[in-house]
């Protein structure tokens, strides 16, 4: 039987690895063209590599015919689900919740206080050595609404506590209670828009999701609001979201954009009222220790025959290409 588990960092650097099992490192190389380690056929459980484009994540999938495990190092899987047809039956898709929720949950503050507190304007204004002052909203006694109440969404609320925010409304795929309060569902989202002073996605891209941020959604939102996206960018339609931020009704805080990365002629860029990070929400010191930790506690559960963490689905013979 085999028992390659190829992994996108040096073994040698995770503590606990188990027994057992062969490990291989393999992270795609720089310009994702790195050789496989070994046969992709022996491979049993392929954690995927952080930070490399899908080409790269998805490139050995096909030959990996004993494969029983894909472990992302990512909060979303859309990557591999959109090459489920790859991947022989069986194989459970696992995700690294627990991994990203604080780094991510920071960076949607982040760009949140930044954008209302007129943080872009003030960098500028430092570079040409321009003392500019001025009036600009806080996010005390603001509206907040988080579209995507899973790990990351409820990180967030845990950090708007101490902002003083008058209310948090919560939206996901179908309606709970919580601890904070009740989450709703995205049908109602056109009730919720019209009141929401700023509106945090932090939804994972599926078919639901896909486009839901179209110009219908950005209509509702009230003149002024602003919109954060921590979540994909095909989430928001970019040519709705130029025609209102060039408009000038909304602003926009983006960590993720649809393209991306985005082409340096892209409207997007000079959009006025637009703060855009380069899809930093989970690079940050946070991540290797919680990835190690993951990793090591997901092999040693497969080794052991117990119940892996974070199974997203496992494939089965309609997922395949044959």
């Amino acid at each position: 039987m085999t028992s390659d588990v190829w992994l996108p960092i040096p073994p040698g650097e995770i503590d606990g690895l188990p027994q057992g099992l062969n490990f291989l490192f393999w992270d795609g190389g720089e310009d994702g063209t790195r050789e496989f380690p070994g046969d992709p056929a022996d491979c049993v459980v392929y954690v995927v590599p952080y930070l490399k484009r899908q080409p790269v994540k998805v490139r050995p999938l096909e030959s990996m015919r004993s494969l029983r495990v894909v472990q992302t190092l990512t909060a979303g899987v859309d990557d591999i689900t959109a090459h489920l047809s790859a991947i022989v039956p069986g194989v459970r898709l696992c995700n690294a919740r627990g991994v990203h929720e604080a780094s991510t949950a920071e960076l949607a503050l982040t760009l949140t206080l930044a954008s209302l507190r007129g943080i872009p304007e003030f960098v500028r204004a430092q570079e040409r050595g321009h003392w500019q002052s001025g009036f600009h909203p806080a996010l005390a006694d603001k509206n907040v609404l988080i579209v995507g109440y899973g790990a990351i969404g409820s990180a967030i609320e845990d950090r708007l506590v101490p902002f003083e925010v008058a209310r948090v409304a919560r939206v996901a795929r179908s309606e709970r209670t919580t601890v904070r309060g009740p989450v709703r569902s995205l049908t109602d989202l056109p009730a919720l828009l019209p009141e929401a002073d700023v509106v945090i996605l932090a939804t994972p891209l599926n078919e639901t999701t896909r486009g839901l941020v179209d110009a219908g959604f950005l209509a509702r939102m009230k003149d002024g609001a602003l919109l954060v996206n921590v979540a994909r960018g095909p989430v928001v339609d970019t040519e709705a979201l130029l025609r209102e931020l060039e408009s000038g009704r909304i602003g926009a805080a983006l960590d993720v954009t649809d393209p991306e990365p985005l082409p340096p002629a892209h409207p997007l860029w000079q959009a006025p009222g637009v703060l855009i990070s380069p899809h930093v929400g989970g690079p940050t010191s946070a991540f290797l220790p919680r990835a190690k930790r993951l990793v090591a506690d997901q092999l040693s559960r497969f080794v052991n025959h117990e119940p892996l963490r974070n199974v997203i689905l496992t494939t089965g013979p309609d997922t395949t290409g044959g």
